[in-house]
Protein backbone atom coordinates (compact mmCIF):
# COMPACT_ATOMS: atom_id res chain seq x y z
CA UNK A 1 0.00 0.00 0.00
CA UNK A 2 1.22 3.26 -1.34
CA UNK A 3 1.19 6.56 2.28
CA UNK A 4 1.32 10.08 1.76
CA UNK A 5 3.14 12.34 4.00
CA UNK A 6 1.07 14.23 6.31
CA UNK A 7 0.39 18.23 6.11
CA UNK A 8 2.46 20.60 8.64
CA UNK A 9 1.52 20.14 12.47
CA UNK A 10 0.58 24.03 13.33
CA UNK A 11 0.57 27.32 12.38
CA UNK A 12 -1.52 29.34 9.56
CA UNK A 13 -2.15 26.97 6.81
CA UNK A 14 -2.55 28.47 3.12
CA UNK A 15 -3.84 26.24 0.28
CA UNK A 16 -0.55 26.33 -2.26
CA UNK A 17 -1.89 25.38 -5.68
CA UNK A 18 -5.05 27.25 -5.50
CA UNK A 19 -4.38 30.74 -6.28
CA UNK A 20 -4.64 32.20 -2.59
CA UNK A 21 -2.99 35.38 -4.45
CA UNK A 22 -5.53 36.80 -6.52
CA UNK A 23 -8.54 38.23 -4.69
CA UNK A 24 -11.30 36.94 -3.74
CA UNK A 25 -15.30 37.35 -4.66
CA UNK A 26 -16.13 36.85 -1.48
CA UNK A 27 -13.75 36.71 1.48
CA UNK A 28 -15.10 35.33 5.31
CA UNK A 29 -13.90 34.34 8.88
CA UNK A 30 -15.44 31.30 10.34
CA UNK A 31 -14.96 30.55 13.71
CA UNK A 32 -15.47 27.40 15.58
CA UNK A 33 -15.90 28.34 19.06
CA UNK A 34 -17.74 27.25 22.42
CA UNK A 35 -21.36 28.95 23.10
CA UNK A 36 -24.27 29.06 25.59
CA UNK A 37 -27.69 28.76 23.75
CA UNK A 38 -31.14 29.13 25.49
CA UNK A 39 -32.91 26.26 23.73
CA UNK A 40 -35.68 24.97 26.83
CA UNK A 41 -36.36 27.01 29.78
CA UNK A 42 -33.43 26.93 32.56
CA UNK A 43 -30.14 26.50 32.11
CA UNK A 44 -28.31 27.14 29.07
CA UNK A 45 -27.31 24.35 26.75
CA UNK A 46 -23.40 24.38 25.68
CA UNK A 47 -22.55 24.08 22.08
CA UNK A 48 -19.92 24.33 20.28
CA UNK A 49 -20.70 26.62 17.13
CA UNK A 50 -19.29 28.31 13.83
CA UNK A 51 -20.07 32.35 13.76
CA UNK A 52 -19.24 33.94 10.63
CA UNK A 53 -18.00 37.49 9.24
CA UNK A 54 -17.51 39.21 5.55
CA UNK A 55 -14.59 40.50 5.44
CA UNK A 56 -14.74 41.27 1.38
CA UNK A 57 -18.00 41.11 -0.55
CA UNK A 58 -21.59 41.39 -0.50
CA UNK A 59 -22.33 40.56 3.50
CA UNK A 60 -25.79 39.10 2.02
CA UNK A 61 -23.69 36.14 0.92
CA UNK A 62 -23.42 35.08 4.66
CA UNK A 63 -26.18 35.04 7.10
CA UNK A 64 -26.85 33.83 10.39
CA UNK A 65 -29.91 31.27 11.04
CA UNK A 66 -31.45 33.26 14.39
CA UNK A 67 -31.38 31.46 17.35
CA UNK A 68 -29.97 28.16 16.00
CA UNK A 69 -26.87 26.25 17.08
CA UNK A 70 -25.86 25.78 13.25
CA UNK A 71 -23.40 27.95 11.39
CA UNK A 72 -24.41 30.67 9.32
CA UNK A 73 -25.31 30.21 5.88
CA UNK A 74 -23.84 30.73 2.95
CA UNK A 75 -25.61 31.89 -0.16
CA UNK A 76 -23.00 32.13 -3.57
CA UNK A 77 -22.51 31.46 -7.12
CA UNK A 78 -21.17 29.70 -9.41
CA UNK A 79 -17.58 30.41 -10.47
CA UNK A 80 -17.45 33.03 -7.85
CA UNK A 81 -13.76 32.83 -5.91
CA UNK A 82 -13.92 32.62 -1.64
CA UNK A 83 -11.35 32.66 0.53
CA UNK A 84 -12.52 31.27 4.08
CA UNK A 85 -10.21 31.83 7.10
CA UNK A 86 -10.99 28.65 9.42
CA UNK A 87 -10.09 29.94 13.45
CA UNK A 88 -10.58 27.10 15.12
CA UNK A 89 -11.09 28.23 18.92
CA UNK A 90 -12.31 24.90 20.23
CA UNK A 91 -9.99 22.27 22.44
CA UNK A 92 -9.84 19.97 19.99
CA UNK A 93 -8.28 19.80 16.51
CA UNK A 94 -10.31 20.10 13.76
CA UNK A 95 -11.19 21.05 10.09
CA UNK A 96 -13.96 21.60 7.80
CA UNK A 97 -15.22 19.53 4.84
CA UNK A 98 -17.54 21.57 2.44
CA UNK A 99 -19.31 18.55 1.65
CA UNK A 100 -20.49 17.87 -1.80
CA UNK A 101 -18.02 20.46 -3.07
CA UNK A 102 -15.42 19.81 -5.93
CA UNK A 103 -12.54 21.61 -4.86
CA UNK A 104 -8.90 20.59 -4.74
CA UNK A 105 -7.97 18.16 -2.16
CA UNK A 106 -6.15 20.76 -0.19
CA UNK A 107 -9.96 22.57 0.25
CA UNK A 108 -12.10 19.27 0.96
CA UNK A 109 -10.84 19.43 4.74
CA UNK A 110 -9.12 16.01 5.04
CA UNK A 111 -8.21 14.63 8.59
CA UNK A 112 -4.50 15.10 7.85
CA UNK A 113 -5.19 18.73 7.38
CA UNK A 114 -6.07 19.50 11.04
CA UNK A 115 -5.51 22.13 12.68
CA UNK A 116 -4.97 22.53 16.47
CA UNK A 117 -7.38 24.94 19.25
CA UNK A 118 -5.78 28.23 18.46
CA UNK A 119 -5.09 28.02 14.96
CA UNK A 120 -5.85 28.74 11.77
CA UNK A 121 -6.41 27.42 8.51
CA UNK A 122 -7.12 29.09 4.76
CA UNK A 123 -9.34 28.06 2.04
CA UNK A 124 -9.34 29.43 -1.32
CA UNK A 125 -11.13 27.95 -3.89
CA UNK A 126 -13.51 28.74 -6.89
CA UNK A 127 -17.26 27.55 -6.85
CA UNK A 128 -17.51 24.96 -9.59
CA UNK A 129 -20.86 23.11 -8.67
CA UNK A 130 -24.00 23.53 -9.89
CA UNK A 131 -26.71 25.03 -8.38
CA UNK A 132 -27.93 23.24 -5.25
CA UNK A 133 -28.10 22.58 -1.05
CA UNK A 134 -24.56 21.70 0.20
CA UNK A 135 -23.19 21.82 3.15
CA UNK A 136 -20.42 21.92 5.55
CA UNK A 137 -18.95 20.28 8.73
CA UNK A 138 -16.11 19.14 10.92
CA UNK A 139 -14.00 16.28 9.25
CA UNK A 140 -11.30 15.49 12.10
CA UNK A 141 -10.86 11.76 12.54
CA UNK A 142 -12.07 10.32 15.18
CA UNK A 143 -13.58 13.64 16.19
CA UNK A 144 -16.42 13.92 13.71
CA UNK A 145 -19.36 12.89 14.99
CA UNK A 146 -18.63 14.84 18.60
CA UNK A 147 -17.93 18.13 17.17
CA UNK A 148 -20.95 17.89 14.78
CA UNK A 149 -23.33 16.51 17.43
CA UNK A 150 -22.15 19.74 19.35
CA UNK A 151 -23.62 22.25 16.66
CA UNK A 152 -20.63 22.41 14.49
CA UNK A 153 -22.64 22.37 11.00
CA UNK A 154 -23.46 25.03 8.21
CA UNK A 155 -25.41 25.07 4.68
CA UNK A 156 -23.25 26.49 1.45
CA UNK A 157 -26.24 27.29 -1.16
CA UNK A 158 -24.90 27.23 -4.73
CA UNK A 159 -27.17 29.22 -7.25
CA UNK A 160 -26.56 29.89 -11.18
CA UNK A 161 -28.31 31.57 -14.03
CA UNK A 162 -30.13 27.89 -14.88
CA UNK A 163 -31.92 28.15 -11.88
CA UNK A 164 -32.60 31.88 -11.51
CA UNK A 165 -34.00 31.81 -15.00
CA UNK A 166 -36.48 29.10 -13.36
CA UNK A 167 -38.08 31.91 -10.87
CA UNK A 168 -38.23 29.66 -7.91
CA UNK A 169 -39.52 30.34 -4.55
CA UNK A 170 -36.86 32.64 -3.14
CA UNK A 171 -36.41 35.16 0.03
CA UNK A 172 -38.96 34.11 2.65
CA UNK A 173 -40.13 31.51 0.72
CA UNK A 174 -36.97 29.55 0.03
CA UNK A 175 -36.61 28.00 3.49
CA UNK A 176 -33.62 25.75 4.68
CA UNK A 177 -34.62 22.58 6.72
CA UNK A 178 -32.10 20.80 8.10
CA UNK A 179 -32.68 18.07 10.79
CA UNK A 180 -30.61 16.35 13.13
CA UNK A 181 -31.84 14.59 16.27
CA UNK A 182 -30.16 15.13 19.78
CA UNK A 183 -30.69 13.98 23.51
CA UNK A 184 -30.53 16.52 26.28
CA UNK A 185 -30.63 15.58 30.27
CA UNK A 186 -32.59 17.46 32.56
CA UNK A 187 -30.61 20.44 33.13
CA UNK A 188 -30.43 20.95 29.23
CA UNK A 189 -27.00 19.47 28.93
CA UNK A 190 -26.20 17.87 25.27
CA UNK A 191 -26.08 13.86 25.82
CA UNK A 192 -23.75 11.76 23.08
CA UNK A 193 -22.60 8.59 23.05
CA UNK A 194 -22.81 6.66 26.83
CA UNK A 195 -21.86 2.98 25.52
CA UNK A 196 -19.42 1.03 23.24
CA UNK A 197 -23.18 -0.01 21.39
CA UNK A 198 -24.27 2.78 20.94
CA UNK A 199 -21.03 4.10 19.17
CA UNK A 200 -21.13 0.92 16.41
CA UNK A 201 -24.98 1.16 15.70
CA UNK A 202 -24.51 5.55 15.43
CA UNK A 203 -26.02 7.47 18.14
CA UNK A 204 -30.31 8.11 18.03
CA UNK A 205 -31.58 11.31 19.95
CA UNK A 206 -34.38 11.34 21.64
CA UNK A 207 -36.03 14.46 19.82
CA UNK A 208 -35.97 15.95 16.47
CA UNK A 209 -34.26 19.07 16.09
CA UNK A 210 -35.01 21.84 13.23
CA UNK A 211 -32.00 24.55 12.34
CA UNK A 212 -30.39 24.06 15.55
CA UNK A 213 -32.99 24.72 17.51
CA UNK A 214 -36.36 23.54 19.50
CA UNK A 215 -38.93 24.64 18.33
CA UNK A 216 -40.52 22.38 15.01
CA UNK A 217 -43.70 25.14 13.95
CA UNK A 218 -42.92 27.19 10.95
CA UNK A 219 -45.90 29.74 10.03
CA UNK A 220 -46.09 30.19 6.39
CA UNK A 221 -48.63 31.85 3.61
CA UNK A 222 -50.81 29.77 1.39
CA UNK A 223 -49.23 29.53 -1.39
CA UNK A 224 -45.58 28.05 -2.86
CA UNK A 225 -42.29 27.24 -0.98
CA UNK A 226 -38.77 25.69 -1.45
CA UNK A 227 -38.39 23.80 1.21
CA UNK A 228 -34.18 22.37 1.38
CA UNK A 229 -33.72 19.96 3.63
CA UNK A 230 -30.86 18.10 4.94
CA UNK A 231 -30.64 15.11 7.19
CA UNK A 232 -27.81 16.38 8.81
CA UNK A 233 -28.02 13.63 12.24
CA UNK A 234 -25.49 11.77 13.12
CA UNK A 235 -26.95 8.28 11.94
CA UNK A 236 -30.67 8.77 11.86
CA UNK A 237 -32.42 7.84 8.58
CA UNK A 238 -35.72 9.43 7.67
CA UNK A 239 -38.49 8.13 5.48
CA UNK A 240 -39.64 11.47 4.65
CA UNK A 241 -43.95 11.76 4.06
CA UNK A 242 -46.77 14.68 4.21
CA UNK A 243 -49.07 13.85 7.38
CA UNK A 244 -52.35 13.98 4.83
CA UNK A 245 -50.90 11.69 2.57
CA UNK A 246 -50.09 14.33 -0.11
CA UNK A 247 -47.04 13.45 -2.26
CA UNK A 248 -43.44 14.77 -2.47
CA UNK A 249 -42.44 17.03 -5.36
CA UNK A 250 -39.08 16.95 -5.28
CA UNK A 251 -37.15 19.02 -7.50
CA UNK A 252 -33.66 18.48 -6.59
CA UNK A 253 -30.84 15.99 -4.92
CA UNK A 254 -27.51 16.38 -3.14
CA UNK A 255 -25.94 17.66 -6.92
CA UNK A 256 -28.39 20.25 -7.39
CA UNK A 257 -32.17 20.24 -9.45
CA UNK A 258 -33.20 17.16 -11.31
CA UNK A 259 -34.03 17.83 -14.52
CA UNK A 260 -38.12 17.62 -14.09
CA UNK A 261 -40.24 17.54 -10.85
CA UNK A 262 -40.08 13.68 -8.75
CA UNK A 263 -43.52 13.49 -7.60
CA UNK A 264 -43.58 9.84 -4.53
CA UNK A 265 -45.49 9.26 -1.50
CA UNK A 266 -42.59 9.02 0.63
CA UNK A 267 -38.21 9.26 0.08
CA UNK A 268 -35.77 7.46 2.46
CA UNK A 269 -32.95 9.92 3.37
CA UNK A 270 -29.59 8.54 4.96
CA UNK A 271 -27.33 10.83 6.49
CA UNK A 272 -25.61 13.79 4.42
CA UNK A 273 -28.07 13.42 2.26
CA UNK A 274 -30.52 16.24 0.53
CA UNK A 275 -33.31 16.97 -1.40
CA UNK A 276 -35.35 20.41 -2.51
CA UNK A 277 -38.99 20.05 -2.24
CA UNK A 278 -41.88 22.28 -3.68
CA UNK A 279 -44.39 22.44 -1.19
CA UNK A 280 -47.73 23.99 -1.82
CA UNK A 281 -50.32 25.60 1.03
CA UNK A 282 -52.47 27.27 -1.60
CA UNK A 283 -55.57 24.26 -0.85
CA UNK A 284 -55.22 25.04 2.84
CA UNK A 285 -57.43 27.18 4.72
CA UNK A 286 -55.88 30.29 7.29
CA UNK A 287 -54.97 28.14 10.40
CA UNK A 288 -54.85 24.67 8.97
CA UNK A 289 -51.59 22.47 10.00
CA UNK A 290 -49.78 19.69 7.97
CA UNK A 291 -46.29 18.32 8.86
CA UNK A 292 -43.63 16.48 7.75
CA UNK A 293 -43.08 13.36 8.88
CA UNK A 294 -40.80 10.61 9.06
CA UNK A 295 -42.91 7.27 8.36
CA UNK A 296 -42.00 3.82 9.88
CA UNK A 297 -39.73 1.63 8.13
CA UNK A 298 -37.52 -1.45 9.03
CA UNK A 299 -34.27 -0.30 9.51
CA UNK A 300 -32.88 -3.83 9.14
CA UNK A 301 -29.75 -3.95 11.94
CA UNK A 302 -30.33 -6.86 13.01
CA UNK A 303 -31.21 -8.04 16.56
CA UNK A 304 -27.57 -7.26 17.98
CA UNK A 305 -27.23 -3.87 15.67
CA UNK A 306 -30.24 -2.57 17.77
CA UNK A 307 -28.48 -3.43 21.34
CA UNK A 308 -27.37 0.16 23.38
CA UNK A 309 -30.16 2.53 21.44
CA UNK A 310 -32.66 3.22 23.56
CA UNK A 311 -34.05 6.56 22.15
CA UNK A 312 -37.47 7.10 22.91
CA UNK A 313 -37.66 7.95 19.02
CA UNK A 314 -36.72 4.34 17.95
CA UNK A 315 -35.30 3.77 14.38
CA UNK A 316 -38.09 2.70 12.00
CA UNK A 317 -40.81 4.79 14.31
CA UNK A 318 -43.17 7.06 12.95
CA UNK A 319 -42.48 10.72 14.21
CA UNK A 320 -43.32 14.70 13.30
CA UNK A 321 -40.27 16.59 12.40
CA UNK A 322 -41.77 19.87 11.59
CA UNK A 323 -45.29 21.81 11.56
CA UNK A 324 -46.89 24.22 8.97
CA UNK A 325 -49.25 26.00 9.58
CA UNK A 326 -51.08 28.78 7.52
CA UNK A 327 -51.43 32.37 8.54
CA UNK A 328 -52.97 33.60 6.00
CA UNK A 329 -53.58 33.29 2.25
CA UNK A 330 -51.45 34.35 -0.50
CA UNK A 331 -51.81 34.30 -4.45
CA UNK A 332 -49.34 32.50 -6.53
CA UNK A 333 -48.06 29.71 -8.68
CA UNK A 334 -48.78 26.24 -7.19
CA UNK A 335 -47.18 24.07 -9.82
CA UNK A 336 -43.21 23.64 -10.24
CA UNK A 337 -41.49 24.29 -13.74
CA UNK A 338 -42.54 21.71 -16.18
CA UNK A 339 -38.79 21.52 -16.80
CA UNK A 340 -36.17 22.00 -14.33
CA UNK A 341 -32.30 21.43 -15.28
CA UNK A 342 -30.09 19.68 -17.84
CA UNK A 343 -28.95 16.93 -16.93
CA UNK A 344 -25.70 15.55 -18.14
CA UNK A 345 -25.99 11.20 -17.94
CA UNK A 346 -22.80 9.63 -17.71
CA UNK A 347 -22.94 6.81 -20.11
CA UNK A 348 -21.37 3.15 -18.69
CA UNK A 349 -19.97 2.50 -21.79
CA UNK A 350 -17.31 5.34 -21.49
CA UNK A 351 -16.23 3.54 -17.60
CA UNK A 352 -12.82 2.21 -18.20
CA UNK A 353 -13.86 -0.39 -15.79
CA UNK A 354 -17.00 -0.85 -17.13
CA UNK A 355 -16.86 -4.84 -17.58
CA UNK A 356 -14.82 -4.95 -14.15
CA UNK A 357 -16.17 -2.34 -11.95
CA UNK A 358 -14.70 -1.45 -8.59
CA UNK A 359 -16.61 -3.11 -5.57
CA UNK A 360 -16.41 -2.25 -1.82
CA UNK A 361 -17.75 -4.54 0.85
CA UNK A 362 -19.41 -2.81 3.67
CA UNK A 363 -19.27 -5.23 6.66
CA UNK A 364 -19.14 -5.45 10.70
CA UNK A 365 -15.88 -7.36 11.39
CA UNK A 366 -15.86 -8.32 14.87
CA UNK A 367 -18.01 -5.26 16.04
CA UNK A 368 -15.64 -3.35 14.02
CA UNK A 369 -16.97 -1.55 10.90
CA UNK A 370 -14.87 -2.08 7.44
CA UNK A 371 -15.09 -1.29 3.71
CA UNK A 372 -13.50 -4.03 2.18
CA UNK A 373 -11.78 -5.53 5.55
CA UNK A 374 -10.06 -2.21 6.05
CA UNK A 375 -10.08 0.45 8.46
CA UNK A 376 -9.24 4.31 7.89
CA UNK A 377 -5.34 5.12 7.71
CA UNK A 378 -4.32 8.90 7.49
CA UNK A 379 -2.08 8.63 4.47
CA UNK A 380 -2.77 4.84 3.08
CA UNK A 381 -4.21 4.21 -0.44
CA UNK A 382 -4.09 0.14 -1.60
CA UNK A 383 -3.59 -0.75 -5.11
CA UNK A 384 -7.43 -0.69 -6.00
CA UNK A 385 -7.77 2.96 -4.28
CA UNK A 386 -5.84 4.30 -7.19
CA UNK A 387 -7.71 6.09 -9.92
CA UNK A 388 -6.80 7.96 -13.10
CA UNK A 389 -7.32 11.91 -14.01
CA UNK A 390 -9.70 12.28 -16.68
CA UNK A 391 -11.49 9.16 -16.37
CA UNK A 392 -14.82 7.97 -15.58
CA UNK A 393 -15.24 4.84 -13.36
CA UNK A 394 -17.86 2.47 -11.64
CA UNK A 395 -18.21 1.91 -8.07
CA UNK A 396 -20.28 -0.68 -6.76
CA UNK A 397 -20.90 -0.67 -2.81
CA UNK A 398 -22.17 -4.15 -1.30
CA UNK A 399 -23.90 -4.39 1.80
CA UNK A 400 -24.11 -8.33 2.26
CA UNK A 401 -26.41 -8.61 4.94
CA UNK A 402 -26.60 -11.17 8.39
CA UNK A 403 -27.07 -10.26 11.62
CA UNK A 404 -24.55 -7.15 12.33
CA UNK A 405 -26.03 -5.53 8.80
CA UNK A 406 -26.37 -2.19 9.05
CA UNK A 407 -27.23 0.72 6.91
CA UNK A 408 -24.62 2.61 5.23
CA UNK A 409 -24.81 6.02 3.63
CA UNK A 410 -21.82 5.81 1.74
CA UNK A 411 -20.30 9.37 1.12
CA UNK A 412 -17.34 10.32 -1.70
CA UNK A 413 -15.47 13.31 -1.01
CA UNK A 414 -14.23 15.22 -4.46
CA UNK A 415 -16.88 15.22 -7.02
CA UNK A 416 -20.81 14.20 -7.82
CA UNK A 417 -21.53 10.76 -9.22
CA UNK A 418 -24.97 9.18 -10.67
CA UNK A 419 -26.52 6.23 -9.44
CA UNK A 420 -27.24 3.69 -11.72
CA UNK A 421 -28.64 0.66 -10.17
CA UNK A 422 -29.69 -0.80 -7.18
CA UNK A 423 -30.34 -4.47 -6.31
CA UNK A 424 -32.09 -6.34 -3.36
CA UNK A 425 -32.72 -4.70 -0.48
CA UNK A 426 -35.80 -3.86 1.02
CA UNK A 427 -37.77 -1.87 -1.56
CA UNK A 428 -38.40 1.59 -0.16
CA UNK A 429 -38.04 4.62 -2.74
CA UNK A 430 -34.65 6.15 -2.76
CA UNK A 431 -33.54 9.61 -4.60
CA UNK A 432 -31.45 7.81 -6.95
CA UNK A 433 -31.71 10.37 -9.67
CA UNK A 434 -29.69 13.44 -10.65
CA UNK A 435 -25.91 14.08 -9.21
CA UNK A 436 -25.41 12.93 -5.99
CA UNK A 437 -22.84 12.43 -3.30
CA UNK A 438 -24.21 10.29 -0.93
CA UNK A 439 -26.04 7.25 -1.10
CA UNK A 440 -27.86 5.15 1.32
CA UNK A 441 -26.88 1.74 1.24
CA UNK A 442 -29.37 -0.84 2.85
CA UNK A 443 -28.72 -4.21 4.67
CA UNK A 444 -28.86 -6.82 1.59
CA UNK A 445 -28.52 -4.38 -1.52
CA UNK A 446 -25.74 -3.45 -3.80
CA UNK A 447 -25.62 0.41 -5.09
CA UNK A 448 -23.63 0.91 -8.35
CA UNK A 449 -22.75 4.34 -8.80
CA UNK A 450 -20.88 5.88 -11.92
CA UNK A 451 -18.31 8.98 -11.71
CA UNK A 452 -15.89 11.27 -13.53
CA UNK A 453 -12.53 12.40 -11.91
CA UNK A 454 -11.73 16.01 -13.62
CA UNK A 455 -9.36 18.60 -12.66
CA UNK A 456 -8.14 17.80 -9.72
CA UNK A 457 -5.01 15.47 -8.16
CA UNK A 458 -4.24 14.46 -4.57
CA UNK A 459 -5.46 12.24 -1.84
CA UNK A 460 -9.77 12.22 -1.61
CA UNK A 461 -11.71 10.20 0.86
CA UNK A 462 -15.15 8.08 0.31
CA UNK A 463 -16.41 6.98 3.58
CA UNK A 464 -19.91 5.84 5.56
CA UNK A 465 -21.57 8.65 6.44
CA UNK A 466 -22.77 7.35 9.70
CA UNK A 467 -20.60 9.64 11.64
CA UNK A 468 -20.13 7.15 14.17
CA UNK A 469 -18.92 4.59 11.80
CA UNK A 470 -16.61 7.07 10.37
CA UNK A 471 -14.99 7.51 13.74
CA UNK A 472 -14.52 4.32 13.94
CA UNK A 473 -12.51 3.92 10.97
CA UNK A 474 -14.94 2.98 7.95
CA UNK A 475 -13.32 5.64 6.32
CA UNK A 476 -10.88 5.05 3.52
CA UNK A 477 -8.85 7.61 1.01
CA UNK A 478 -8.66 7.06 -2.72
CA UNK A 479 -5.44 9.26 -4.81
CA UNK A 480 -6.04 11.02 -8.62
CA UNK A 481 -3.15 10.56 -10.60
CA UNK A 482 -2.44 11.92 -13.93
CA UNK A 483 -2.69 10.21 -16.99
CA UNK A 484 0.36 8.93 -19.00
CA UNK A 485 0.49 9.49 -22.26
CA UNK A 486 -0.37 5.66 -22.71
CA UNK A 487 -2.95 5.72 -20.44
CA UNK A 488 -4.49 8.13 -22.23
CA UNK A 489 -4.44 6.36 -25.73
CA UNK A 490 -5.48 3.49 -24.15
CA UNK A 491 -8.46 5.05 -22.98
CA UNK A 492 -9.00 6.74 -26.43
CA UNK A 493 -9.22 3.54 -27.68
CA UNK A 494 -11.59 1.42 -25.11
CA UNK A 495 -13.78 4.91 -24.40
Amino acid sequence: MAALGAAAASGTFWPQSSGAASQPDLEAVLTAAPDKMPLFPGQLTGVWRYKGEVVKGDSAQLRDMPDSWLGPVFRVRRGQRVRIRFKNRIPQESIIHWHGLHVPPEDDGHPRLTVPGGEDYVYDFTIANRAGTYWYHPHPHGLTGNQVYGGMAGLFLISDQEEQALDLPAGEYDLPLVIQDRTFAADNRLVYVQNPMQRMTGFLGDRAMINGRAGNEYFVKGRSYRLRILNASNSRLLRLGWSDGRNLQILGTDGGLLDKTLVVPDIMLGPAERIDLWADFADMQKGAKVSLQSLPFNPGSGPMGMMGNTSRLPAGSQYELVRFQVTEEEKGETKPPERLASLERLDPEQAVNRDNPRRFFLEMNHMQPTINGRTFNMSEVAPDEMVRLGTTEIWEFVNSGGMMAMPHPMHIHGLSFQVIGRFGGPGYRFLDKGWKDSVLVMPGERVVVIMRFLDHKGLYLYHCHNLEHEDLGMMRNYLVSSLSLRDKRTTAQTG
